[in-house]
């Protein structure tokens, strides 16, 4: 690990030097959200640190005992989650010997009805293991970003794999530049109660965002990576375990964040914005969010899906097959979306899959498109029984210029969003 302290002189100079335009003033600083009140810096003017094991990760955000001094840290190459401190990579059997996925199946009965401890003599003992398991792996896996830190990956090529990043109660911090690929939960758990036939309760996210303010996510990319549901094993009712819960979930009365020029694909429930339907205590007159210039590949659902929170979706490109995707924006309890100029494309699909309704009152959108014509989702939004209103204007809150025809949208979103792409304009 290499570490220095160095006066940064802007933003900019956090791009690696690996092919890259000179960043425009936009990208020096975040558009939307992050950029109201006292703005989002991260650790600019503070120390810097360069590392490449999970072990120096660590140490970099505790940074000396200091950890919400500002920071720097240049993420270099791979670093697994479950990478241990000799280096090795750890899995399912070191963190519970013993425990068995079939065999914890087995102890709910025909089609995952009902669990027993009894139904055969190891069942509490698969209990145990999997409690523990999923608790040691939690502690293994999961880093925690504090304030005024910067988190940016070096040149085309810097992944967290199976990390679960976590932002608890820190603000002013930019993740950039990361290829973050969602955490397999070894020790996922089945529920019989939920739904009509159960469902599978992952545990970990890509990121997770709680009670955080001011927080900047700009050129990364979200993905399952090398562990696709599709080869999960088989659960109950034929269909696959799920191991992967979101990719990025924002919630606890977190404020002020922006998620601009990244890449999520190839995931079911990707973005969770809002504790619960119950927590408005929490929630309530939070969760202010703008999404800017994203792409969304092959997302089954929730991207974002919204409880409370006043949130911009403006110059996205979502791209899918209409059979795989439920919806794109979630409506939910008291959600307020401003939705604008982006670009849904789903063959054979209808607009109808840009939104659905999940207890929310009112959505609106400005000029997107759907399959190259016009989407008219404020009709879409009228025939859920939704308001075509969010009764709040971005324009009133900060300065933007969004791109107003489609080809300039996926000209941009195509071209540069994501990790190891250029900060440059088109």
């Amino acid at each position: 690990m290499r570490r220095a302290a160095v006066l940064l002189l802007g933003l900019c100079l956090l791009w690696p030097a690996s092919p890259a335009s000179p960043a425009s003033a936009a990208e020096r600083a975040p558009v939307g959200w992050a950029s109201t009140g006292s703005g989002t810096t991260g650790g600019a003017g503070g120390t810097t640190w360069t590392v490449d094991t999970r072990a120096e990760l660590k140490q970099a955000l505790a940074n000396d005992g200091a950890p919400t001094a500002p920071k720097v840290i240049r993420v270099a190459g791979d670093i697994s989650g479950h990478e241990a401190d000799d280096g090795s990579l750890l899995g399912e059997q070191d963190y519970a010997p013993g425990y068995d996925l079939g065999k914890y199946m087995s102890c709910f009965g025909e089609g995952g009805a009902v669990w027993s401890d009894t139904r055969y003599d190891y069942c509490k003992q698969q209990r145990q293991l999997r409690q523990t398991g999923s608790n040691k792996e939690k502690a293994q896996i999961q880093l925690t970003v504090p304030s005024n830190t910067t988190l940016v990956g070096v040149g085309r090529d810097a992944r967290l794999l199976g990390v679960f990043l976590t932002v608890n109660t820190g603000s002013n911090i930019i993740v950039r530049n990361l290829h973050l690929e969602a955490p397999v939960d070894h020790f996922t758990t089945w529920s019989p109660g939920d739904g009509t036939r159960g469902s599978w309760d992952a545990r970990f996210d890509a990121l997770t965002v709680i009670t955080g303010k001011h927080i900047w996510i700009d050129h990364c990319t979200f993905t399952d990576g090398r562990f696709p549901d599709r080869r999960a094993p088989l659960g109950f009712h034929g269909e696959r375990v799920q191991r992967h819960d979101g990719l990025l979930d924002i919630e606890d009365g977190s404020d002020f964040v922006t998620v601009s020029d990244s890449r999520f694909t190839g995931h079911d429930k990707a973005i969770l914005i809002g504790s619960g339907d119950g927590r408005g205590d929490r929630d309530r007159g939070h969760l202010k969010v703008t999404f800017v210039r994203n792409l969304f590949t092959d997302i089954v659902q929730r991207a974002p899906r919204v409880r409370f929170g006043q949130v911009h979706v403006v110059n996205n490109v979502y791209r899918g097959r209409a059979a795989a995707t439920r919806y794109a924006l979630g409506v939910g309890v008291e959600s307020a979306i401003f939705s604008e100029r982006n670009v849904l494309t789903f063959p054979k699909g209808s607009p109808a899959l840009a939104v659905a309704d999940y207890g929310g009152e009112r959505f609106q959108d400005t000029g997107s498109w759907f399959n190259g014509r016009p989407a008219r989702l404020n009709a879409v939004a009228s025939g859920l029984g939704l308001a075509d209103e969010a009764g709040w204007d971005p324009a009133d809150v900060y300065a933007y210029r969004p791109l107003t025809s489609r080809s300039a949208v996926e000209r941009h979103v195509l071209g540069h969003s994501g990790t190891g792409r250029s900060y440059g304009q088109p």
